[in-house]
Protein backbone atom coordinates (compact mmCIF):
# COMPACT_ATOMS: atom_id res chain seq x y z
CA UNK A 1 0.00 0.00 0.00
CA UNK A 2 1.42 3.26 -0.83
CA UNK A 3 1.33 6.32 1.65
CA UNK A 4 -0.81 9.59 1.23
CA UNK A 5 2.10 11.80 1.50
CA UNK A 6 1.63 15.29 3.16
CA UNK A 7 2.92 18.28 2.03
CA UNK A 8 2.68 21.49 3.60
CA UNK A 9 -0.58 22.66 1.66
CA UNK A 10 -2.42 19.41 2.84
CA UNK A 11 -1.74 20.01 6.30
CA UNK A 12 -3.09 23.47 5.82
CA UNK A 13 -6.15 22.30 4.23
CA UNK A 14 -6.75 20.00 6.94
CA UNK A 15 -5.90 22.73 9.93
CA UNK A 16 -8.46 25.15 7.87
CA UNK A 17 -10.92 22.24 7.47
CA UNK A 18 -10.85 21.88 11.79
CA UNK A 19 -11.35 25.36 12.02
CA UNK A 20 -14.17 25.50 9.62
CA UNK A 21 -15.90 22.99 11.88
CA UNK A 22 -15.03 24.73 14.85
CA UNK A 23 -16.95 27.91 13.38
CA UNK A 24 -20.09 25.39 13.16
CA UNK A 25 -19.96 24.47 16.54
CA UNK A 26 -17.01 22.20 17.56
CA UNK A 27 -15.31 24.85 19.55
CA UNK A 28 -17.02 23.82 22.15
CA UNK A 29 -14.86 21.25 22.57
CA UNK A 30 -11.53 22.97 22.93
CA UNK A 31 -13.33 25.60 25.14
CA UNK A 32 -13.96 22.57 27.98
CA UNK A 33 -9.88 23.11 28.11
CA UNK A 34 -9.16 25.02 30.86
CA UNK A 35 -7.24 25.84 33.36
CA UNK A 36 -9.22 25.25 36.44
CA UNK A 37 -9.84 21.53 34.79
CA UNK A 38 -6.57 21.39 34.56
CA UNK A 39 -5.56 22.23 37.78
CA UNK A 40 -8.76 20.11 39.42
CA UNK A 41 -7.13 16.96 37.89
CA UNK A 42 -3.81 17.37 38.99
CA UNK A 43 -4.44 18.26 42.44
CA UNK A 44 -6.72 14.62 42.38
CA UNK A 45 -3.98 12.42 40.81
CA UNK A 46 -0.82 14.06 42.95
CA UNK A 47 -2.42 14.43 46.72
CA UNK A 48 -1.47 12.68 49.28
CA UNK A 49 -4.29 10.43 49.50
CA UNK A 50 -2.81 9.03 46.07
CA UNK A 51 0.52 8.36 47.80
CA UNK A 52 2.81 8.70 44.69
CA UNK A 53 0.64 6.46 42.12
CA UNK A 54 3.58 3.48 42.45
CA UNK A 55 2.39 0.90 40.10
CA UNK A 56 0.75 -1.94 41.85
CA UNK A 57 0.35 -0.42 45.10
CA UNK A 58 -3.16 1.09 46.85
CA UNK A 59 -2.50 4.70 44.91
CA UNK A 60 -2.71 2.77 41.71
CA UNK A 61 -6.07 1.36 42.30
CA UNK A 62 -7.42 5.08 43.25
CA UNK A 63 -5.51 6.51 40.13
CA UNK A 64 -7.25 4.22 37.33
CA UNK A 65 -10.44 4.31 38.94
CA UNK A 66 -10.38 8.15 38.60
CA UNK A 67 -9.10 7.90 35.21
CA UNK A 68 -11.72 5.62 34.05
CA UNK A 69 -14.68 6.91 35.99
CA UNK A 70 -13.43 10.68 34.03
CA UNK A 71 -13.04 8.80 30.97
CA UNK A 72 -16.54 7.38 30.93
CA UNK A 73 -18.33 10.33 32.58
CA UNK A 74 -17.09 12.09 29.07
CA UNK A 75 -19.32 9.39 27.20
CA UNK A 76 -15.85 7.23 25.85
CA UNK A 77 -15.96 4.00 25.85
CA UNK A 78 -13.86 1.21 27.32
CA UNK A 79 -10.38 0.50 24.86
CA UNK A 80 -10.12 -3.11 25.91
CA UNK A 81 -12.75 -5.61 25.49
CA UNK A 82 -15.48 -3.80 26.85
CA UNK A 83 -12.80 -2.97 29.95
CA UNK A 84 -11.11 0.33 30.43
CA UNK A 85 -7.96 -1.78 31.62
CA UNK A 86 -4.99 -3.76 30.19
CA UNK A 87 -3.52 -5.51 32.48
CA UNK A 88 0.54 -5.64 32.34
CA UNK A 89 2.06 -8.09 34.92
CA UNK A 90 5.25 -7.22 36.26
CA UNK A 91 8.31 -8.31 37.97
CA UNK A 92 10.17 -6.18 40.89
CA UNK A 93 13.56 -7.15 40.51
CA UNK A 94 16.28 -6.04 43.48
CA UNK A 95 19.68 -6.92 43.75
CA UNK A 96 21.11 -7.42 47.19
CA UNK A 97 23.67 -5.15 47.13
CA UNK A 98 26.29 -7.13 49.81
CA UNK A 99 26.10 -10.37 46.88
CA UNK A 100 27.34 -8.82 43.84
CA UNK A 101 30.84 -9.38 43.68
CA UNK A 102 33.32 -7.66 40.36
CA UNK A 103 36.13 -8.83 39.46
CA UNK A 104 38.23 -8.73 36.44
CA UNK A 105 41.15 -10.80 36.06
CA UNK A 106 44.44 -10.83 33.42
CA UNK A 107 47.56 -9.13 33.32
CA UNK A 108 48.12 -8.88 36.70
CA UNK A 109 46.57 -9.55 40.47
CA UNK A 110 42.59 -9.92 40.37
CA UNK A 111 40.77 -6.57 40.36
CA UNK A 112 37.68 -6.36 42.35
CA UNK A 113 34.93 -3.23 42.45
CA UNK A 114 32.45 -2.26 44.76
CA UNK A 115 28.85 -2.41 44.09
CA UNK A 116 26.92 0.94 43.21
CA UNK A 117 30.36 3.20 44.17
CA UNK A 118 32.26 2.03 41.28
CA UNK A 119 29.93 -0.43 38.73
CA UNK A 120 26.38 -0.84 38.73
CA UNK A 121 25.03 -4.23 37.54
CA UNK A 122 21.57 -6.05 37.38
CA UNK A 123 19.86 -8.42 34.95
CA UNK A 124 16.47 -8.09 33.13
CA UNK A 125 16.02 -12.31 33.36
CA UNK A 126 13.46 -13.06 35.61
CA UNK A 127 15.77 -15.31 38.18
CA UNK A 128 17.10 -15.57 41.54
CA UNK A 129 20.71 -15.34 40.89
CA UNK A 130 22.54 -14.59 37.31
CA UNK A 131 26.31 -15.42 36.68
CA UNK A 132 28.94 -15.19 34.75
CA UNK A 133 32.63 -16.32 35.53
CA UNK A 134 35.85 -15.91 33.55
CA UNK A 135 33.78 -14.10 30.45
CA UNK A 136 36.01 -12.66 27.99
CA UNK A 137 36.46 -9.11 27.69
CA UNK A 138 35.85 -7.41 24.49
CA UNK A 139 35.92 -3.44 23.94
CA UNK A 140 33.16 -2.65 20.86
CA UNK A 141 33.51 0.88 20.78
CA UNK A 142 29.55 2.57 20.28
CA UNK A 143 28.67 -1.37 20.18
CA UNK A 144 26.38 -0.19 16.92
CA UNK A 145 25.15 -1.64 14.25
CA UNK A 146 23.51 0.53 11.71
CA UNK A 147 23.54 -0.39 8.00
CA UNK A 148 21.75 2.96 6.69
CA UNK A 149 25.22 4.74 8.17
CA UNK A 150 27.20 2.07 6.88
CA UNK A 151 28.27 0.98 10.55
CA UNK A 152 29.35 -2.20 12.46
CA UNK A 153 31.16 -2.30 15.19
CA UNK A 154 30.21 -6.13 16.16
CA UNK A 155 31.94 -6.48 12.70
CA UNK A 156 34.24 -10.11 12.70
CA UNK A 157 33.39 -10.72 16.36
CA UNK A 158 31.51 -13.98 18.06
CA UNK A 159 30.33 -12.17 20.95
CA UNK A 160 29.18 -15.45 22.16
CA UNK A 161 29.74 -15.56 25.76
CA UNK A 162 31.70 -12.60 26.14
CA UNK A 163 31.72 -9.22 27.77
CA UNK A 164 31.41 -6.81 25.55
CA UNK A 165 32.12 -2.83 26.92
CA UNK A 166 30.56 0.05 24.70
CA UNK A 167 31.11 3.72 24.81
CA UNK A 168 28.06 5.67 25.37
CA UNK A 169 25.73 8.00 23.21
CA UNK A 170 26.99 7.44 19.27
CA UNK A 171 29.30 9.14 17.25
CA UNK A 172 27.80 12.18 15.89
CA UNK A 173 27.68 13.05 19.75
CA UNK A 174 31.96 12.86 19.86
CA UNK A 175 32.55 14.14 16.38
CA UNK A 176 30.07 16.89 16.55
CA UNK A 177 29.72 16.34 12.63
CA UNK A 178 26.30 16.52 11.27
CA UNK A 179 27.55 14.37 8.76
CA UNK A 180 28.07 11.79 11.05
CA UNK A 181 24.91 10.00 12.59
CA UNK A 182 22.81 12.76 13.30
CA UNK A 183 25.68 15.11 14.44
CA UNK A 184 25.00 16.40 18.19
CA UNK A 185 21.43 14.71 17.89
CA UNK A 186 21.85 11.87 19.17
CA UNK A 187 20.05 8.80 17.32
CA UNK A 188 18.19 5.89 18.95
CA UNK A 189 21.80 4.35 18.39
CA UNK A 190 23.37 6.34 21.43
CA UNK A 191 20.60 5.05 23.89
CA UNK A 192 21.98 2.60 26.67
CA UNK A 193 18.57 0.62 25.85
CA UNK A 194 19.72 0.00 21.95
CA UNK A 195 23.63 -0.74 23.49
CA UNK A 196 22.11 -3.74 25.61
CA UNK A 197 19.42 -4.53 23.16
CA UNK A 198 21.77 -5.24 20.14
CA UNK A 199 24.66 -7.21 22.73
CA UNK A 200 21.85 -9.96 23.15
CA UNK A 201 21.42 -10.04 19.25
CA UNK A 202 25.02 -10.27 19.46
CA UNK A 203 25.15 -13.32 21.62
CA UNK A 204 26.94 -11.62 24.33
CA UNK A 205 26.64 -12.46 28.19
CA UNK A 206 27.23 -9.57 29.20
CA UNK A 207 27.25 -5.65 28.46
CA UNK A 208 29.06 -2.93 30.44
CA UNK A 209 28.75 0.40 29.08
CA UNK A 210 31.73 3.33 30.28
CA UNK A 211 29.75 5.98 32.25
CA UNK A 212 30.82 9.37 31.15
CA UNK A 213 28.37 12.57 32.46
CA UNK A 214 28.90 14.35 29.43
CA UNK A 215 27.42 11.83 26.78
CA UNK A 216 25.20 10.31 29.10
CA UNK A 217 23.46 13.84 29.74
CA UNK A 218 23.78 12.78 33.63
CA UNK A 219 26.06 11.96 36.26
CA UNK A 220 27.27 8.66 38.32
CA UNK A 221 24.56 9.61 40.96
CA UNK A 222 21.78 9.09 38.62
CA UNK A 223 22.87 5.79 36.95
CA UNK A 224 23.69 5.00 41.09
CA UNK A 225 19.88 6.26 41.93
CA UNK A 226 18.04 4.22 38.69
CA UNK A 227 19.50 0.88 38.67
CA UNK A 228 19.83 0.02 42.14
CA UNK A 229 17.39 -1.04 44.76
CA UNK A 230 14.06 -2.42 42.99
CA UNK A 231 13.44 -2.70 39.21
CA UNK A 232 10.28 -3.10 37.66
CA UNK A 233 10.38 -5.65 34.51
CA UNK A 234 7.82 -7.07 32.23
CA UNK A 235 6.76 -10.29 32.80
CA UNK A 236 7.11 -11.95 29.29
CA UNK A 237 6.61 -15.71 28.43
CA UNK A 238 10.54 -16.93 28.61
CA UNK A 239 11.25 -14.30 31.57
CA UNK A 240 14.07 -12.41 29.68
CA UNK A 241 16.21 -15.40 28.52
CA UNK A 242 16.93 -13.43 25.30
CA UNK A 243 19.11 -10.92 26.95
CA UNK A 244 22.18 -10.81 28.36
CA UNK A 245 22.62 -12.46 31.60
CA UNK A 246 24.50 -9.48 33.29
CA UNK A 247 23.88 -5.55 32.30
CA UNK A 248 25.63 -2.64 33.89
CA UNK A 249 27.84 0.37 34.18
CA UNK A 250 30.94 1.38 34.90
CA UNK A 251 32.26 4.53 36.06
CA UNK A 252 34.80 6.73 33.60
CA UNK A 253 37.21 6.19 36.77
CA UNK A 254 36.89 2.52 36.69
CA UNK A 255 36.81 2.31 33.18
CA UNK A 256 39.89 4.21 32.56
CA UNK A 257 41.29 1.48 35.45
CA UNK A 258 40.60 -1.37 33.37
CA UNK A 259 41.35 -0.07 29.65
CA UNK A 260 45.04 0.63 31.83
CA UNK A 261 45.05 -2.54 32.73
CA UNK A 262 44.68 -4.10 29.64
CA UNK A 263 47.52 -2.20 28.57
CA UNK A 264 45.03 -0.09 26.07
CA UNK A 265 44.63 3.84 25.74
CA UNK A 266 41.13 4.47 26.40
CA UNK A 267 41.69 8.49 24.68
CA UNK A 268 43.18 6.94 21.93
CA UNK A 269 40.51 4.16 21.62
CA UNK A 270 37.70 7.06 22.32
CA UNK A 271 38.96 9.17 19.40
CA UNK A 272 39.52 5.74 16.75
CA UNK A 273 35.67 4.70 17.51
CA UNK A 274 34.12 7.63 16.60
CA UNK A 275 35.59 7.39 13.32
CA UNK A 276 33.89 4.18 12.76
CA UNK A 277 37.77 2.71 11.49
CA UNK A 278 37.75 0.62 14.93
CA UNK A 279 37.04 -3.23 15.22
CA UNK A 280 36.61 -5.35 18.35
CA UNK A 281 39.36 -5.57 21.04
CA UNK A 282 40.07 -8.41 22.85
CA UNK A 283 41.20 -6.87 25.79
CA UNK A 284 43.12 -9.69 27.19
CA UNK A 285 40.92 -9.73 30.54
CA UNK A 286 38.13 -11.81 32.20
CA UNK A 287 34.90 -11.01 34.28
CA UNK A 288 33.49 -12.77 36.94
CA UNK A 289 30.09 -11.39 38.68
CA UNK A 290 26.96 -12.12 39.99
CA UNK A 291 24.17 -10.80 41.28
CA UNK A 292 21.60 -12.46 43.49
CA UNK A 293 17.67 -11.45 43.46
CA UNK A 294 14.93 -11.15 45.26
CA UNK A 295 11.38 -11.31 43.41
CA UNK A 296 8.33 -9.70 43.93
CA UNK A 297 5.51 -10.30 41.03
CA UNK A 298 2.81 -8.12 40.44
CA UNK A 299 -0.10 -6.70 37.78
CA UNK A 300 -0.54 -3.43 37.06
CA UNK A 301 -2.96 -1.68 34.50
CA UNK A 302 -2.77 0.50 31.39
CA UNK A 303 -5.79 2.80 30.89
CA UNK A 304 -7.24 3.10 27.29
CA UNK A 305 -10.61 4.96 26.10
CA UNK A 306 -11.58 4.87 22.83
CA UNK A 307 -13.88 7.50 21.10
CA UNK A 308 -14.96 5.80 17.99
CA UNK A 309 -14.42 7.01 14.41
CA UNK A 310 -17.44 7.93 12.16
CA UNK A 311 -16.46 7.34 8.66
CA UNK A 312 -12.88 5.77 9.45
CA UNK A 313 -13.55 3.42 12.87
CA UNK A 314 -10.34 1.28 12.36
CA UNK A 315 -8.24 3.85 11.78
CA UNK A 316 -6.54 4.85 14.92
CA UNK A 317 -4.83 8.49 16.49
CA UNK A 318 -3.50 7.62 19.95
CA UNK A 319 -2.65 10.59 22.82
CA UNK A 320 -0.11 8.91 25.19
CA UNK A 321 0.51 10.09 29.18
CA UNK A 322 2.06 7.88 32.22
CA UNK A 323 0.03 8.16 34.77
CA UNK A 324 2.67 6.74 36.95
CA UNK A 325 5.47 8.06 39.89
CA UNK A 326 7.48 6.46 42.31
CA UNK A 327 4.98 6.00 45.56
CA UNK A 328 6.01 6.50 48.99
CA UNK A 329 9.31 6.16 50.22
CA UNK A 330 8.45 4.04 54.11
CA UNK A 331 11.52 4.81 55.22
CA UNK A 332 11.27 9.09 55.32
CA UNK A 333 7.50 8.50 56.39
CA UNK A 334 8.85 6.58 59.64
CA UNK A 335 11.84 8.82 60.05
CA UNK A 336 9.00 11.56 59.90
CA UNK A 337 9.46 13.25 57.08
CA UNK A 338 7.48 13.79 53.66
CA UNK A 339 8.00 10.52 51.98
CA UNK A 340 5.33 11.14 48.99
CA UNK A 341 6.96 11.29 45.67
CA UNK A 342 3.48 13.36 44.48
CA UNK A 343 4.67 13.67 41.07
CA UNK A 344 2.34 16.48 40.02
CA UNK A 345 3.91 17.91 37.05
CA UNK A 346 5.68 14.00 36.21
CA UNK A 347 2.94 13.18 35.14
CA UNK A 348 0.07 14.28 36.53
CA UNK A 349 -0.06 16.96 34.31
CA UNK A 350 0.35 15.06 30.91
CA UNK A 351 -2.40 12.58 32.53
CA UNK A 352 -4.77 15.93 33.16
CA UNK A 353 -4.11 17.19 29.84
CA UNK A 354 -5.06 13.53 28.45
CA UNK A 355 -8.40 14.31 30.52
CA UNK A 356 -8.84 17.45 29.05
CA UNK A 357 -8.56 16.44 25.45
CA UNK A 358 -10.40 13.55 25.98
CA UNK A 359 -13.59 16.08 27.04
CA UNK A 360 -12.87 18.12 24.47
CA UNK A 361 -13.17 15.77 21.53
CA UNK A 362 -16.35 13.72 23.45
CA UNK A 363 -17.83 17.63 23.15
CA UNK A 364 -17.57 17.63 19.26
CA UNK A 365 -21.44 17.42 17.93
CA UNK A 366 -20.47 15.02 15.67
CA UNK A 367 -17.87 11.98 15.97
CA UNK A 368 -14.52 12.39 14.30
CA UNK A 369 -13.75 11.18 11.62
CA UNK A 370 -10.90 8.30 12.72
CA UNK A 371 -11.16 6.65 16.03
CA UNK A 372 -9.47 8.28 18.90
CA UNK A 373 -6.82 6.06 21.68
CA UNK A 374 -6.52 7.52 24.53
CA UNK A 375 -3.77 5.53 26.54
CA UNK A 376 -2.88 6.08 30.02
CA UNK A 377 0.42 3.67 30.97
CA UNK A 378 1.74 2.28 34.01
CA UNK A 379 5.47 2.03 34.97
CA UNK A 380 6.87 5.03 32.29
CA UNK A 381 9.64 5.76 35.56
CA UNK A 382 10.49 2.35 35.77
CA UNK A 383 11.72 1.77 31.64
CA UNK A 384 8.75 2.28 29.71
CA UNK A 385 6.94 -0.69 30.62
CA UNK A 386 3.04 0.14 30.28
CA UNK A 387 3.78 1.41 27.04
CA UNK A 388 6.32 -1.41 25.96
CA UNK A 389 3.52 -3.94 27.05
CA UNK A 390 0.95 -2.37 24.92
CA UNK A 391 3.32 -1.75 22.02
CA UNK A 392 4.46 -5.73 22.33
CA UNK A 393 0.64 -6.63 22.59
CA UNK A 394 -1.62 -3.59 21.20
CA UNK A 395 -5.62 -3.03 21.89
CA UNK A 396 -5.75 -1.79 18.54
CA UNK A 397 -3.36 -2.90 15.57
CA UNK A 398 0.29 -0.78 15.64
CA UNK A 399 -0.25 -0.85 11.59
CA UNK A 400 -3.72 1.02 11.47
CA UNK A 401 -2.04 3.15 14.15
CA UNK A 402 -1.94 6.59 11.88
CA UNK A 403 0.01 8.65 14.24
CA UNK A 404 0.28 9.67 18.09
CA UNK A 405 1.18 12.29 20.31
CA UNK A 406 2.82 11.70 24.07
CA UNK A 407 2.33 14.21 27.04
CA UNK A 408 4.95 14.18 30.09
CA UNK A 409 4.65 17.38 32.08
CA UNK A 410 2.57 21.16 31.13
CA UNK A 411 4.32 24.33 31.86
CA UNK A 412 3.26 25.93 34.75
CA UNK A 413 4.56 29.23 34.54
CA UNK A 414 2.71 30.80 32.02
CA UNK A 415 2.53 31.57 28.06
CA UNK A 416 5.35 31.08 25.51
CA UNK A 417 5.58 32.12 22.16
CA UNK A 418 6.69 28.57 21.14
CA UNK A 419 6.32 25.06 21.91
CA UNK A 420 9.31 22.88 21.70
CA UNK A 421 9.21 19.56 20.47
CA UNK A 422 11.59 16.64 20.83
CA UNK A 423 12.97 14.80 17.69
CA UNK A 424 11.76 17.89 15.63
CA UNK A 425 12.71 16.74 12.37
CA UNK A 426 12.09 13.27 12.19
CA UNK A 427 8.61 12.70 11.22
CA UNK A 428 5.77 14.68 8.89
CA UNK A 429 4.25 15.16 11.76
CA UNK A 430 6.23 18.38 12.59
CA UNK A 431 4.89 19.93 9.69
CA UNK A 432 1.34 19.76 10.73
CA UNK A 433 2.68 21.09 14.02
CA UNK A 434 4.29 24.30 13.03
CA UNK A 435 0.77 24.93 10.44
CA UNK A 436 -0.74 23.99 13.85
CA UNK A 437 1.04 26.82 15.93
CA UNK A 438 1.15 29.44 13.54
CA UNK A 439 -2.43 29.41 13.58
CA UNK A 440 -2.18 30.00 16.96
CA UNK A 441 0.78 33.45 16.51
CA UNK A 442 3.44 30.82 18.02
CA UNK A 443 6.23 28.39 16.57
CA UNK A 444 8.11 25.47 16.82
CA UNK A 445 11.13 25.54 18.34
CA UNK A 446 13.21 22.28 18.57
CA UNK A 447 14.53 20.78 21.47
CA UNK A 448 17.67 23.05 22.86
CA UNK A 449 19.26 19.75 23.82
CA UNK A 450 19.00 17.01 21.09
CA UNK A 451 22.48 15.21 22.69
CA UNK A 452 20.60 14.37 25.75
CA UNK A 453 18.22 12.23 23.44
CA UNK A 454 15.06 12.92 25.39
CA UNK A 455 13.28 11.73 22.22
CA UNK A 456 13.92 7.92 23.27
CA UNK A 457 12.63 8.39 27.33
CA UNK A 458 9.16 8.76 27.01
CA UNK A 459 6.67 6.71 26.35
CA UNK A 460 5.89 7.35 22.60
CA UNK A 461 8.63 5.88 21.88
CA UNK A 462 7.94 2.39 21.82
CA UNK A 463 5.10 2.53 19.47
CA UNK A 464 7.82 4.97 17.49
CA UNK A 465 10.50 2.64 17.08
CA UNK A 466 7.78 0.11 15.76
CA UNK A 467 7.51 2.26 13.10
CA UNK A 468 4.08 4.35 14.63
CA UNK A 469 4.99 7.99 14.21
CA UNK A 470 4.93 9.64 17.32
CA UNK A 471 4.91 13.38 18.52
CA UNK A 472 6.56 14.71 21.54
CA UNK A 473 6.40 18.41 22.32
CA UNK A 474 7.42 19.68 25.46
CA UNK A 475 6.77 23.24 27.23
CA UNK A 476 8.18 26.05 25.75
CA UNK A 477 10.97 28.16 26.93
CA UNK A 478 10.09 31.58 25.79
CA UNK A 479 8.02 33.49 28.12
CA UNK A 480 5.71 36.19 26.44
CA UNK A 481 6.57 38.68 29.11
CA UNK A 482 9.85 37.57 30.28
CA UNK A 483 11.51 36.19 27.59
CA UNK A 484 13.92 32.94 27.11
CA UNK A 485 16.15 33.22 30.14
CA UNK A 486 13.05 33.09 32.42
CA UNK A 487 11.81 30.04 30.62
CA UNK A 488 15.28 28.35 30.89
CA UNK A 489 15.26 29.47 34.70
CA UNK A 490 12.06 28.07 35.36
CA UNK A 491 13.00 24.57 33.64
CA UNK A 492 16.24 24.36 35.39
CA UNK A 493 14.55 25.31 39.27
CA UNK A 494 12.21 21.99 38.43
CA UNK A 495 15.01 20.09 37.23
CA UNK A 496 17.21 20.91 40.64
CA UNK A 497 14.54 21.75 43.51
CA UNK A 498 11.54 19.05 42.08
CA UNK A 499 12.68 16.96 39.33
CA UNK A 500 11.94 13.01 41.05
CA UNK A 501 12.34 14.83 44.41
CA UNK A 502 9.27 14.36 47.07
CA UNK A 503 8.80 18.33 46.43
CA UNK A 504 7.05 17.93 43.05
CA UNK A 505 3.41 18.87 43.99
CA UNK A 506 1.02 20.82 43.42
CA UNK A 507 0.97 24.35 43.60
CA UNK A 508 -1.80 26.80 43.78
CA UNK A 509 0.35 29.49 42.49
CA UNK A 510 1.22 27.83 39.30
CA UNK A 511 0.04 29.93 36.13
CA UNK A 512 -1.48 27.41 33.79
CA UNK A 513 -2.27 29.22 31.13
CA UNK A 514 0.42 28.28 29.18
CA UNK A 515 -0.58 25.05 29.65
CA UNK A 516 -4.11 25.25 28.02
CA UNK A 517 -2.39 26.83 24.90
CA UNK A 518 -0.43 23.62 24.42
CA UNK A 519 -3.18 21.35 25.14
CA UNK A 520 -5.28 23.26 22.56
CA UNK A 521 -2.42 22.82 20.04
CA UNK A 522 -1.68 19.37 21.15
CA UNK A 523 -6.07 19.31 20.05
CA UNK A 524 -5.17 20.77 16.89
CA UNK A 525 -2.22 18.79 16.06
CA UNK A 526 -3.75 15.68 16.42
CA UNK A 527 -7.43 17.06 14.70
CA UNK A 528 -5.38 17.22 11.63
CA UNK A 529 -4.73 13.95 11.60
CA UNK A 530 -7.84 12.56 12.89
CA UNK A 531 -10.21 14.39 10.43
CA UNK A 532 -8.08 13.27 7.33
CA UNK A 533 -7.17 10.36 5.45
CA UNK A 534 -3.61 11.38 5.44
CA UNK A 535 -1.26 9.11 7.09
CA UNK A 536 2.03 10.86 8.32
CA UNK A 537 5.35 9.23 7.65
CA UNK A 538 8.98 9.33 8.98
CA UNK A 539 11.16 11.39 7.61
CA UNK A 540 14.31 10.10 4.96
CA UNK A 541 17.13 8.51 7.01
CA UNK A 542 15.46 8.20 10.32
CA UNK A 543 15.56 4.71 12.02
CA UNK A 544 11.79 3.60 11.78
CA UNK A 545 11.01 4.49 8.12
CA UNK A 546 11.50 1.24 7.05
CA UNK A 547 9.66 -0.18 9.49
CA UNK A 548 6.42 1.80 9.08
CA UNK A 549 6.72 1.33 5.02
CA UNK A 550 6.77 -2.19 5.97
CA UNK A 551 4.21 -2.37 8.02
CA UNK A 552 1.68 -0.74 5.88
CA UNK A 553 2.24 -2.89 2.78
Amino acid sequence: MNYTRITALGALTALVACSVDRADGTASGVASITEDEIAEHIEVLASDEFGGRAPSSPGEELTVAYLAEQFSSFGLEPGNAGSFFQDVPLVDITVDPNRAPFTIEGRGSPMQFTYADDVVTWTTRTVESSRIEDSEMVFVGYGIVAPEYGWDDYEGLDATGKTVVILVNDPGYATQDDDVFNGNTMTYYGRWTYKFEEAARQGAAAALIVHQTAPAAYGWETVRNSWTGPQFNLQPEDGNAGRVAIEGWMTEETSRTVFERAGMDFDALYRQAETGSLRPIDMGLSLSTLVQNELRFSDSKNVVAILPGAEAPDEYFIYIAHWDHFGTDPELVAAGEDGIYNGALDNASGTAAMLELAEAYANLPERPRRSIVFLAVTAEEQGLLGSAHYAADPVFPLARTVAGLNMDGLSNFGPTRELVVQGYGMSELDMIADAAAAAQGRRIDPDPEPEKGYYFRSDHFELAKLGVPMIYPGNGIDHVERGSEYGLEMNARYTRERYHMVTDEFDETWDLSGAVDDVVLYYEIGAAVIQSDMWPNWNEGTEFRAIREESRR
